[in-house]
C-alpha cells in the first residue's frame, strides 16, 4: 500500500485540548444561569451532573445525597439482584408521606393512655385507628387541652367522620401543599382504597422539601435513582427486580455497548419495560449511538477509555478522546430527540462546561465522588492524611470481588489464568460532603455559562465556540510560576 492509499486518520481531541472563546454577556450574576437539563427522553434534572455506578462510588447512601442537590447516582450492579434492588429501595423511601413508624392509637384508649404515648414520643398527634387498620380520627394535643376526665375515651376527642380530612395514597407534594394551605392544616393522612392508614405528610415535611427546591424528585416527592443491569447472565432477572423497586431509570452497562449483546440486551429490556427510561452505553463513535437509539435507549452514554481508573486504551489500544467522542455521538442523537451522557474524563468544573458545550445533556464522574464521605469506598489515612478507595470495574480487584461474590473456586482459578485487567486500583484524597462537592462542580459550571451569555444549557451549546490549544496553552491554564502557599 502506497502513501496515496492509506486512509486519513483523523484528529481526535479531548477536554485537555480545547478552550470556549468567551464572548459579550449579559449574564449579570451565574445565579441567573439554568443548569436543568434532559436526563432522558423523559426526565429533566435540575443539574446535569450523575454519580457513575461503579462500586467505590454509588450505593444508596451517596445517590440520596446526589438526588438532593439535583442530580442523579446510578446504583452499581456488583452486587446481588436482592442488594441492588434493597439499594434501590432506600432510595425510595419517602422522605415525605410515610415514616418508618406512624403513631397511632386504638379509639377505645383512654385520654391517659393518650396523653403518656405524646409524651413518650415527643409528638403532637395520635392517628385513631380500628383493628382492621381503618383511620378513624386523629387526636391532636389540643384536643387534651381542657380535659379533666382522664378515663375519657380517645373517640370521644378525637377529629372524626365528616371533619377527618385525608388523601389517597400517591398523593403528589404539590396537592398536598395546596390541601394543608386551604383547610388550615398541620397533618395530612394518606389512605389506601378501602380507608386503611398507609402515610402522613406533615407541614414540616413540605418545609423540608422546600429546603431543598432543585433535588430530583418524583411526582410523589420520592428522591429519583438510576440503577445498572449488565447484558448477559441475569440482567433480565436484575431489571424486573429493580423496576419492582421503584428505580427510576435503568442503565446497561457494558463497557463495549456497540456489541451485538448490549444492542440485545436493550432491545430485551426496553420490549420487557416500555415505561421505563432506559440509557444504554458505553459508545465512542455515531454508528455505535445510533444503534443504541435504533435498539430502544433514551438516552446513550458516551465514553470508552476516559475514565480515571481505566486503562482500556492503554491495554487494548481501543478508544476515541473524549470531546471528539462526544461531538460525534450528538450529531446523531440529537437529530432523533435522545440525549447523551459523557461518562469519564472529567476531572474539573471546566470539563463540564465543555462537555455539554460539546452537547451533551449530563456528565457521569466517578473518581471525584469517589472521594466523598458518602461513597461506599473504604477510608484509609496515609503520612495522616485520609483518602478513599477507588477503582474501575474492570480492575482485577473488582473482577475478584465479583467472582468471590459469586463463591465459586472454577470462576477464581479461571480468572485468575485470563484476567486481562482494564483498569486500575487506587486512592484519592478525601473531599467532604457530596453536598459540598456538588457545589463546586455546579458553580464552576454557572460561571462558564456566564461567560458565554448562556442563561440555559440549551443556550451554552448554541453560544460555544472551542478554540485549540497546545501544551503550553494547557500549562498557562493552571496556576503558574508561583509558590504555593502551606
Amino acid at each position: 500500500m502506497n502513501s496515496q492509499d492509506r486512509p486519513e486518520i483523523p484528529l481526535a481531541l479531548t477536554y485537555d485540548d480545547v478552550l470556549l472563546m468567551p464572548r459579550r454577556s449579559g449574564i449579570a450574576s451565574r445565579k441567573d444561569v439554568d443548569t436543568s437539563t434532559w436526563l432522558t427522553r423523559k426526565l429533566r434534572l435540575a443539574s446535569p451532573i450523575l454519580a457513575a455506578n461503579m462500586d467505590t462510588v454509588c450505593e444508596s447512601r451517596l445517590a440520596r445525597a446526589m438526588a438532593r442537590c439535583g442530580g442523579l447516582g446510578i446504583i452499581h450492579r456488583f452486587m446481588t439482584i436482592e442488594d441492588e434492588a434493597a439499594e434501590v429501595s432506600r432510595v425510595k423511601r419517602p422522605e415525605v408521606g410515610a415514616t418508618p413508624r406512624l403513631h397511632t392509637i386504638q379509639p377505645q384508649r383512654s385520654i391517659a393512655d393518650a396523653t403518656k404515648l405524646l409524651g413518650r414520643h415527643n409528638i403532637h398527634s395520635l392517628l385513631v385507628v380500628g383493628d382492621d387498620e381503618r383511620l378513624l380520627g386523629i387526636l391532636t394535643s389540643r384536643d387534651l387541652l381542657f380535659s379533666e376526665n382522664s378515663g375519657v375515651k380517645v373517640a370521644d376527642l378525637m377529629t372524626g367522620g365528616g371533619n377527618l380530612v385525608t388523601a389517597p395514597v400517591g398523593t403528589t407534594l404539590d396537592e398536598a401543599k395546596r390541601i394543608l394551605h386551604e383547610r388550615r392544616l398541620e397533618k395530612l393522612p394518606l389512605v389506601d382504597a378501602e380507608g386503611r392508614l398507609r402515610g402522613l405528610i406533615t407541614s414540616r415535611d413540605v418545609l423540608r422539601v422546600a429546603e431543598n427546591p432543585n433535588a430530583a424528585r418524583d411526582s410523589q416527592g420520592r428522591l429519583l435513582v438510576g440503577a445498572a443491569i449488565g447484558a448477559v447472565g441475569d440482567y433480565m432477572e436484575r431489571a424486573e427486580a429493580l423496576v419492582a423497586a421503584e428505580a427510576d431509570v435503568l442503565v446497561v452497562d457494558i463497557a463495549h455497548g456497540h456489541s451485538e449483546h448490549a444492542l440485545r440486551a436493550t432491545r430485551r429490556v426496553k420490549e420487557r419495560f416500555p415505561g421505563v427510561e432506559l440509557i444504554a452505553g458505553n459508545v465512542a463513535t455515531p454508528e455505535g449511538a445510533l444503534d443504541l437509539i435504533e435498539a430502544g435507549a433514551d438516552a446513550v452514554k458516551v465514553g470508552v477509555g476516559p475514565g480515571a481508573a481505566c486503562s482500556t486504551r492503554i491495554v487494548t489500544g481501543v478508544g476515541v478522546p473524549q470531546l471528539t467522542a462526544v461531538l460525534d455521538c450528538v450529531r446523531v442523537a440529537a437529530e432523533r430527540g435522545v440525549p447523551v451522557c459523557a461518562d469519564g474524563g472529567i476531572r474539573f468544573a471546566g470539563d463540564i462546561t465543555k462537555a455539554l458545550a460539546a452537547g451533551a445533556s449530563t456528565v457521569m464522574i466517578g473518581s471525584l465522588f469517589a472521594a466523598t464521605e458518602e461513597s461506599p469506598g473504604q477510608t484509609v489515612v496515609r503520612r495522616g492524611a485520609r483518602y478513599k478507595v477507588f477503582r474501575g470495574m474492570a480492575s482485577a480487584g473488582a473482577a475478584e470481588a465479583r467472582a468471590r461474590r459469586e463463591e465459586s473456586q472454577d470462576v477464581l482459578d479461571e480468572l485468575a489464568a485470563n484476567v486481562v485487567a482494564e483498569g486500575v486500583e487506587a486512592v484519592v484524597p478525601y473531599r467532604g460532603s457530596v453536598t459540598e462537592l456538588m457545589h463546586q462542580l455546579a458553580g464552576g459550571l454557572r460561571s462558564g455559562m456566564s461567560y458565554l451569555n448562556a442563561p440555559s444549557i440549551e443556550a451554552l451549546r448554541r453560544n460555544a465556540r472551542f478554540v485549540r490549544i497546545t501544551v503550553a496553552g494547557l500549562r498557562e491554564s493552571s496556576p503558574h510560576d508561583l509558590e504555593l502557599a502551606e
